[in-house]
């Protein structure tokens, strides 16, 4: 996520590195440079100049602290410079009204009916019973990924067969959802693979028919400066509430995330990253300041623990650490509990300085395959035991799992290392801390 661009802001801060003090002359070199990186990532020159010229003001109209280098200042006024760019604070969505509707609107192929069952999920783990709509009629496909999704998450998705006109399915959708004590309406509408007139005709006619409480304008991240220039068209006719940025996971540049929210003057509210259900995150602009930087970004990293986070699992396992019988089946299940939490490399980049050092490392979330097929291929009483596993039963769960003997010895001898040091933390209390520090 936005890769290119903090590696060349990190390359326009260096030129401040060992200098003692701030000066307009390297002011004004380091600003030239995070200019030139936020057209380069297909920043509008305008909103990128503007927000360079407010850098510079207020990078010499600071002065620097003893402890504080002139590199840690300017990227700190740099942090609050974007996080001001990119709306200052989330802003949820409104859910207001009985039921309350989301109206999903945006071109074809911008991830729509993707984010829609995204959207439905989230909702439904809040406690909310949520009904999907099926309004693009024109997509063959489109009816039935909704219902795949469906299917998936468990939302019940409405549709009509017979019925081709998309202005009557919402209508009678909100008609279906308010007999059915559904709480939250999701309405997925058609796009165009350009803006034209028969669709926006049509998307304002379904708003003003199903009189939605939330309009949300969903747009491919990678698509750079058309996206802000269709979030214009849309926005003119629609008056459209929120910003959704889908594939964010993609090789974007990131001049759509930076530029939207200033031209449109509506808030980003959502962030899309890959095609599982739970890769879906609300829109803080401090934390995406923080990370294109370099930053970090533990608060989503301890938010997204906190969502899979099962507080009877983690006493169970506390018990089972204290008594020194923290087993394979345990290691497995805490495996699992990180697989939810979403794509691997994004966690680790959300780890204050992680995110650089691995900027060219490719982590593939199926590197714990073979550790989940090796376990797995042990006995239960392996699994509970494991010094029990002898030469013969490592020959065995090796050909079981697909893997080699070396590598069942070196998850082995890794397991026992963890183990022993759950035992330190535990004799230290360490295990209660970190059990507080989770509820």
């Amino acid at each position: 996520m936005f890769d290119s661009l903090s590696v060349k802001l990190d390359q326009a801060f260096k030129t401040l590195k060992g200098q003692g003090r701030i000066s307009e002359i390297n002011v004004a070199t380091t600003v030239k440079e995070i200019r030139r990186a936020l057209i380069d990532a297909d920043v509008n020159y305008k909103v990128a100049k503007d927000v360079t010229d407010k850098i510079k003001a207020e990078a010499l109209g600071r002065d620097v602290l003893i402890a504080v280098s002139p590199g840690q200042l300017l990227t700190k006024i740099v942090a609050e410079e974007l996080t001001v760019l990119m709306g200052e604070r989330n802003v949820p969505i409104n859910l207001e009204g009985s039921p309350n509707t989301i109206l999903i609107s945006g071109l074809q192929g911008s991830g729509k009916t993707t984010f829609s069952g995204k959207l439905a999920s989230l909702l439904k783990k809040q406690g909310k019973t949520v009904l999907l709509a099926a309004c693009d009629v024109y997509r063959p496909a489109a009816i039935d990924q909704l219902k795949v999704l469906g299917e998936q998450i468990g939302v019940e998705v409405y549709t009509e067969v017979d019925e081709k006109d998309p202005i009557k399915i919402a209508k009678n959708a909100v008609k279906y959802a308010k007999e059915n004590g559904k709480k939250s309406l999701i309405i997925d509408t058609a796009g165009r693979l350009a803006v034209d007139e028969a669709m926006m005709n049509e998307i304002e006619a379904i708003k003003r028919e199903v009189k939605p409480s939330e309009t949300l304008f969903v747009v491919d991240s990678m698509t750079g400066q058309d996206a802000v220039n269709t979030a214009k068209t849309f926005n003119e006719r629609l008056n459209f509430d929120g910003v959704v940025l889908t594939k964010l996971d993609g090789d974007t540049r990131g001049g759509a995330a930076l530029s939207i929210r200033n031209e449109v003057q509506k808030p980003i509210k959502f962030i899309s990253t890959g095609e599982k259900m739970d890769a879906i995150d609300l829109f803080h602009p401090d934390r995406m300041a923080n990370r294109i930087l370099g930053m970090g970004d533990v608060v989503s990293l301890v938010e997204k623990a906190q969502q899979t986070f099962d507080e009877e699992e983690a006493r169970r396992i506390n018990k089972k650490i204290k008594k020194n019988q923290f087993g394979f089946d345990d290691f497995l299940s805490q495996m699992e509990q990180i697989k939810k939490m979403g794509n691997m490399k994004d966690l680790l980049g959300m780890i204050p300085g992680v995110g650089k050092a691995i900027k060219d490392v490719d982590i593939d979330d199926d590197s714990l395959k073979p550790i989940e097929a090796i376990i797995k291929s042990m006995t239960p009483t392996e699994r509970e035991n494991p010094d029990l596993i002898n030469g013969s039963r490592r020959q065995r769960i090796a050909k079981g799992s697909g893997t080699s003997v070396n590598q069942v010895n070196q998850l082995l001898k890794q397991f026992q290392q963890m183990r022993k040091m759950m035992k330190t933390m535990n004799k230290m209390g360490g295990a209660k801390a970190l059990s507080g520090l989770l509820k």
